[in-house]
């Protein structure tokens, strides 16, 4: 017999690298990443028992952790200084790596809602998982994914 904790532990393993993604998302300093998965997994705890099943425990994972990190996101103060990251999740060997850093750089110039859509479209889920998971229709989806686009294209690399 499977206890509430036993399942808790369980999915958390099946998906901690889905909640650091999204907590990375919106912060690149290690110790707010640290907090925000904290965070994420105590909102996971309180949910767990209501969660019933209707949609794919993972899309609902993605909902909780992207809601967690954007309400905490909007807590914060305006006039806060970002901190620098002291880690490399990528080493400057090659060009490629060079863009997928510039890329992520142009990402967090997103807004929240902007920024999420895109990190559940980089983690190749489909329109329709990305409108269950954001609450938006599918079309809007795909509107704002186009628009995003273009925006990341016409950022400066600073």
């Amino acid at each position: 017999m499977d206890t509430l904790e036993t399942k808790f532990a369980q999915m958390v393993r099946e998906h901690k690298d889905t909640i650091y993604t999204v907590c990375y998302m919106f912060s690149k300093d290690q110790d707010e990443v640290n907090d925000l998965f904290q965070e994420v997994l105590v909102s996971l705890w309180k949910g767990l028992e209501s969660f019933k099943g209707e949609s794919d425990i993972k899309t609902w994972i993605y909902r909780v952790s992207l809601n967690t990190c954007i309400s905490s996101e909007r807590k914060k103060k305006r006039n806060t200084v970002p901190l620098d990251m002291n880690i490399n999740l990528f080493e400057d060997r090659d060009e490629d790596t060079r863009q997928v850093k510039m890329l992520y750089n142009r990402i967090s110039r997103l807004g929240f809602f902007d920024r999420a859509i895109v990190l559940l479209w980089l983690e190749n889920l489909s329109y329709e998982e990305i409108a269950a998971i954001v609450g938006i229709s599918v079309k809007n989806v795909s509107v704002r994914l186009v628009r995003i686009r273009e925006q990341l294209k016409n950022m400066s690399n600073d």
